[in-house]
């Protein structure tokens, strides 16, 4: 897919746990009222909760409805999607572009809001492919961040650190960090943050299509080439933080944020969310390195957040008059002016009072060949849930036996993928 097509005019002015028992619980469920929008959100974070709130806010100020947000663990949302969707879910959700919006559309988990498309203006032709199933849309598209290599500028500049633009540049980089007391930083105790570094170090060793394939489940994992894709992330190993498999991210992100740690390839939200305002601007980052140079830096991971309408929702009515709202650029707007650590899709809104981060964002998503959504969005959800997050945290925890790790992987994906 093209970022420049995905994209555009975003640059013009400049990953999961489970749902309380309340959200399944009998009885008329979540959204039974008319009158009000219920809103199911895994944005349990404080940056996001409070931008969501304004937006919501807004939109209840022009409206004759009345949202109630309910608010679950980010990862707890992520790893239950499928049995709060088959109980009582909300009337809208927040998810995921691409093939994690089209499985459930597949398994008909979603309404249909084409009706809702055809007034929207703002999003590009690949922006509503990304939202579409079998000719129809399902997803409204809000917001993307990129995954990067994420520092601080006033610690690089301390330590005379340089941002590495190929692989030897990066672990040469690493040891020196590890030299001076300030490691990589590196965490998996939710499952999806290490899926960020396997994505890259295969994009940039096999090339985005090879990513596709092997997502899809039509490329052997047991091949030579995803065996070199662990082998130099082994490389990588010993200049990591200990204890990834007992870290959080927002324990990882607050490492950086306290100079404990000098370097994480994170997404944009991530180091973001856990520095404090004032020191926001201190964040930078650079591009994954090259490895093959026939590949380049060619791909992003840009993952685009958004929202849907449960095919149980009760008021879809109501459900679809706020996703007209939330796919405006006014809507994107009030959003962006309380986070600022994602970048709009809809390329009506404001840009003018982006940071230089989001700005550096945009412009690094805009200018990349290719798109890819994340491990866990790449693929089928039951493949990344019971097979890539345990074979994941396997190798972090033993890195040695990568054929042991691809022959596991490769006879559980057969088994998933001919269902």
């Amino acid at each position: 897919m093209s970022r420049r097509s995905l994209l555009r005019g975003t640059a013009v002015g400049a990953g999961a746990v489970t749902l309380p028992a309340l959200l399944t619980a009998c009885g008329d469920g979540p959204g039974g009222n008319k009158n009000e929008v219920t809103v199911g959100s895994n944005a349990s974070d404080a940056v996001p909760k409070k931008a969501f709130a304004a937006a919501f806010d807004a939109y209840e100020k022009q409206s004759d409805k009345k949202v109630k947000v309910n608010t679950t663990e980010h990862n707890e949302f992520q790893q239950n999607i499928t049995r709060y969707l088959q109980g009582s879910p909300d009337n809208v959700f927040m998810w995921f572009a691409g093939y994690r919006m089209q499985y459930f559309a597949e398994k008909g988990l979603l309404i249909e809001i084409s009706d809702v498309w055809k007034d929207f203006k703002g999003f590009s032709p690949a922006l509503k492919e990304q939202s579409t199933h079998e000719g129809k849309q399902y997803f409204v598209p809000y917001y993307y961040y990129p995954w990067a290599v994420f520092h601080r500028k006033s610690l690089f500049e301390k330590q005379g650190y340089e941002q590495a633009e190929n692989w030897d540049q990066f672990i040469a980089l690493a040891k020196k960090m590890h030299k001076d007391g300030t490691p990589v930083a590196f965490c998996d105790k939710d499952g999806w943050p290490a899926m960020g570094t396997f994505d890259y170090i295969n994009m940039r060793l096999n090339g985005y299509e090879f990513h596709k394939s092997l997502m899809a489940g039509e490329e052997a994992w047991t091949d030579q080439k995803v065996k070199k894709v662990f082998d130099l992330w082994r490389e990588l190993m010993p200049y990591y933080q200990k204890g990834a498999l007992g870290r959080t991210w927002e324990e990882a992100g607050q490492g950086l944020q306290q100079r404990k740690t000098a370097m994480a390839v994170f997404g944009m939200p991530h180091p973001g969310s856990q520095f404090p305002v004032n020191e926001r601007d201190d964040i930078d980052f650079f591009p994954f390195p090259e490895i093959d140079p026939q590949f380049g830096r060619d791909a992003v991971e840009a993952p685009i957040d958004g929202f849907l309408v449960a095919k149980k929702s009760r008021n879809v009515e109501g459900a679809k008059d706020l996703l007209a709202w939330l796919g405006t650029a006014e809507a994107e707007d009030v959003y962006l002016k309380g986070d600022p650590n994602n970048v709009a899709v809809n390329d009506g809104a404001d840009t003018a009072k982006y940071s230089p981060l989001q700005k550096k964002s945009a412009e690094l998503v805009s200018k990349a060949k290719h798109i890819s959504q994340f491990l866990d969005r790449d693929t089928r959800p039951d493949f990344a849930q019971t097979v890539m997050i345990k074979a994941l945290q396997d190798f972090i925890d033993n890195p040695k036996d990568v054929d042991g790790l691809v022959n596991s992987i490769e006879r559980q994906k057969k088994n998933i993928f001919s269902t």
